[in-house]
């Protein structure tokens, strides 16, 4: 399993991104389930529509309804999110990235980012291990 952040999420979905191939490469490298933490859809939606537009905010919701991704929503993680915020609050280190972290500490600890300064940070912990 792999919690994916947004920056990853979108260069995935936008082929022009330079990052784009890597990224899709190391999610094919990687079987299994992508998990994405439902905290981060309203940033990620954001995004595409912004930077690609309504038919791949379509495209990007029909995944959602197909399963592609499976959609993490805890109920019990909100107390290790905010742990995760306070801890890091110079990086700073926000509600999305955080609940990315408690995510992936849950589902095997593996996260797919382009995002090393904030990840990097906590990866040092120990509790998870930043892709590829």
């Amino acid at each position: 399993m792999i919690t994916l952040d947004s920056s990853a999420l979108l260069a995935a979905l936008d082929s022009r991104d330079h990052h784009h191939a890597a990224i899709v490469t190391a999610i094919d490298a990687e079987p299994g389930s992508l998990i994405v933490p439902v905290s981060i859809l309203a940033e990620v939606a954001h995004f595409i529509e912004r930077d690609l537009g309504q038919r791949a905010l379509a495209g990007f919701i029909e995944d959602i309804n197909a399963s592609a991704y499976l959609l993490d929503c805890s109920d019990d993680g909100w107390l290790r999110v905010l742990e995760l915020v306070r801890r890091y609050h110079d990086l700073p280190l926000g509600l999305a990235d955080a609940a990315v972290i408690e995510s992936a500490e849950r589902h095997g600890g593996r996260v797919l980012t382009l995002d090393r300064r904030h990840f990097g940070v906590v990866e040092r912990e120990g509790t998870v291990r930043v892709l590829p």
